[in-house]
Order: structure tokens, then C-alpha cells, then sequence
């Protein structure tokens, strides 16, 4: 359920460059886009496909707009060795941001970017490291409760379980942050956003939480809303 990652297709997306980051787990393949110095860095975790040529629009978009871009691999996706698991994806996370520096240089704001699965990777950098923006696109509350409602087992409850709590991580993040969600999402629904954004601003972050109208789970790129709110979040943080 949480690990598919039947598509194995590599990103070859013009202007993105293939580059190995170290972690303490082998090598980790990312790609990556350089902007103008002083652009913003969005960092960027994809949904549980499991292959960034899925979301290459999405992270032309961010190229285009002049940003500069790195987009994690998953381990066992995408034509990335290894094998997935929540702490070993949360640790490939930290090492990307740790990387920042030999990858695109560091002099402009960071913005930490999931959508789906990725919702979490994002959540615990902006929750371990000092990130400029958060932006979450149809986050889970915590997944180990959708995983419940697909098997009828208590998955939250099972020892050995990988639960993926996001409102743990949530609960520690004070960087600026905006959360989209679609309000008909079928896979996600929308309460897990509602849950996401409170718990993100009870810890002190100046949040925004936008219902994409009509919106499922994985329609949302052509919505109305979503590129003009994550445009607007992003030019509002680098002024």
C-alpha cells in the first residue's frame, strides 16, 4: 500500500541533471536544476509512485519560474537501488537538504515541497532543519490510518508498523506554510489537510490552508488555485 513504486522510468527532464548525494546508506540519486544565484531552492518529495518522470510538470514549473530545484529519489523507485522504508526515506531527506550547498549552492530561501507521501519527508526536514517555506499538497494526518481503513486492521496500533505520523513532525515546524488539498479527494481526504494545518499552526507557524474546489488527489496540478497559490506562497516568502 505505501511502497508501490511500479514505475521504474528515470527522470529525463531538459535542464535537470542526475547527481549522488552520500548518505550513511550508499549513494542517493537526486535531480537537480540551478537558478539564478539568490533564486529560492525548493526542495521536492513526490507521492509513492515512486518515479519523478511522473511529476516532471510540476517540477518544470518550479524551473521555470527561475527556482532553483532537487527532487529526492526513493530507494526501489525510479530506477533508484535499495529498499524503501519511513525512517530510511526520512533520513535520505536530511541528507538532500544537507547536501544543499554542492548541489545548488545555498544563498536563497529554502521551500521543502511534498505532495502525498512526500507530505512527510517534507514535514520532518522542516522539522529538523531551518526551512524558509513549507508546502504540503494533499498531506495525510497520519498514514497509518488510511493504511488501516484499506487492510480493517489497526494499523496505528500494530507494533513494527511503519505509521508515518505526520502531526508529530507538524507539531515541531514554525516556518511559514501552506497546505492544498482537494476537497473531493478520495485517496486523502481532505479532514487529514484540516488536521495537518491546525496542528502546524499551533506550533506557531503562519499557515494557509487552501480547499482546491472539485479537487481529487491526483488532478490537482490543473486545478484552479494550486499553481497560482503555490506561486504566490513562494514570491511572498522571497521578497
Amino acid at each position: 500500500l505505501v511502497y508501490p513504486f511500479h514505475n521504474q522510468t528515470e527522470l529525463r527532464e531538459p535542464g535537470f541533471d542526475a547527481q549522488d548525494v552520500p548518505t550513511d546508506a550508499g549513494p542517493l540519486r537526486v535531480y537537480k536544476h540551478v537558478g539564478e544565484a539568490g533564486a529560492p531552492i525548493v526542495i521536492y518529495f513526490m507521492g509513492n509512485v515512486g518515479a519523478l518522470s511522473a511529476f516532471a510538470p510540476m517540477l518544470r514549473h518550479h524551473a521555470d519560474a527561475g527556482r532553483s530545484v532537487v527532487a529526492m529519489g526513493y530507494r526501489g523507485g525510479g530506477g533508484v537501488s535499495g529498499t524503501p522504508s519511513e525512517d530510511r526515506l526520512k533520513a535520505d531527506a536530511l541528507a538532500v537538504y544537507d547536501s544543499l550547498p554542492q548541489l545548488v549552492g545555498k544563498d536563497g530561501p529554502v521551500i521543502v515541497h511534498g505532495y502525498s507521501l512526500g507530505t512527510g519527508l517534507a514535514l520532518h526536514v522542516a522539522a529538523e532543519r531551518p526551512v524558509d517555506g513549507l508546502i504540503l499538497a494533499a498531506p495525510y494526518a497520519r498514514l497509518c490510518e488510511l493504511m488501516a481503513a484499506r487492510s480493517f486492521l489497526p494499523a496505528c496500533l500494530i507494533p513494527g508498523v511503519q505509521k508515518w505520523q505526520s502531526l508529530n513532525d507538524a507539531r515541531r515546524v514554525t516556518a511559514p506554510s501552506l497546505v492544498l488539498h482537494g476537497t473531493v479527494d478520495g485517496l486523502i481526504p481532505f479532514g487529514h489537510g484540516e488536521r495537518v494545518a491546525a496542528a502546524l499552526e499551533a506550533a506557531g507557524s503562519d499557515t494557509a490552508l487552501v480547499p482546491i474546489e472539485l479537487g481529487g488527489h491526483d488532478d490537482l496540478f490543473g486545478k484552479p488555485g494550486y499553481l497560482t497559490g503555490i506561486d504566490a506562497f513562494i514570491e511572498g516568502i522571497a521578497r
